[in-house]
């Protein structure tokens, strides 16, 4: 399984020596474990509890790095809990919840990274994701992290699977 090219890049921005990474939405855990290779605390974060386990079993992941989170329930409680983290960063790949921007850059500690990659409404000539709340608007992720140093940012078209996506990398100020 490979790791996202932007977190190829910039992965080194983040130390083992600064503390915990969450992989946010991590599915399959490519990401991360990319991370955990270079000897950073990661924790692994995912709807799906199955997911987790398997990180555990299959990947030497200790159960207590891995958080089974519906950050988009009614009670909100899971976000409340990633408000309150304090992390040297947070990696997002191909996960869009509006409500949870807040909690992530008050999860950041100061001079802490952000390494964000997910779709734009120009994605719907490729398929899904085509639905409004999965897809960022023009420029949408810049905005959302004005008063932070952006380090890197891209937004367009990319091959091999064609995709329009957002990618972001920031610094918390």
């Amino acid at each position: 399984m490979l790791s996202a090219q932007l977190l190829q890049d910039y992965g080194h921005l983040l130390k083992p020596e600064h503390g915990q990474v969450l992989d946010l939405a991590c599915g399959k855990g490519q990401n991360g474990l990319y991370l955990k290779e270079q000897g950073i605390d990661v924790l692994f974060a995912d709807i799906k509890q199955q997911v987790l386990d398997s990180l555990v079993t299959d990947d030497n992941v200790l159960q207590q790095n891995t958080w089974c989170a519906d950050f988009e329930s009614d009670s909100q409680t899971d976000a409340l809990k990633l408000n309150k983290l304090q992390l040297q960063g947070i990696i997002v790949f191909r996960y869009l919840h509006r409500p949870l921007f807040n909690a992530l850059q008050q999860a950041v500690q100061p001079g802490g990274i952000i390494i964000y990659e997910t779709f734009t409404e120009a994605n719907r000539v490729f398929g899904r994701p085509h639905r409004e709340q999965f897809l960022l608007k023009k420029d949408e992720l810049k905005t959302l992290f004005k008063d932070w140093d952006i380090l890197f940012y891209f937004e367009g078209i990319k091959h091999n699977p064609n995709r329009a996506i957002a990618q972001i990398v920031c610094k918390k100020r």
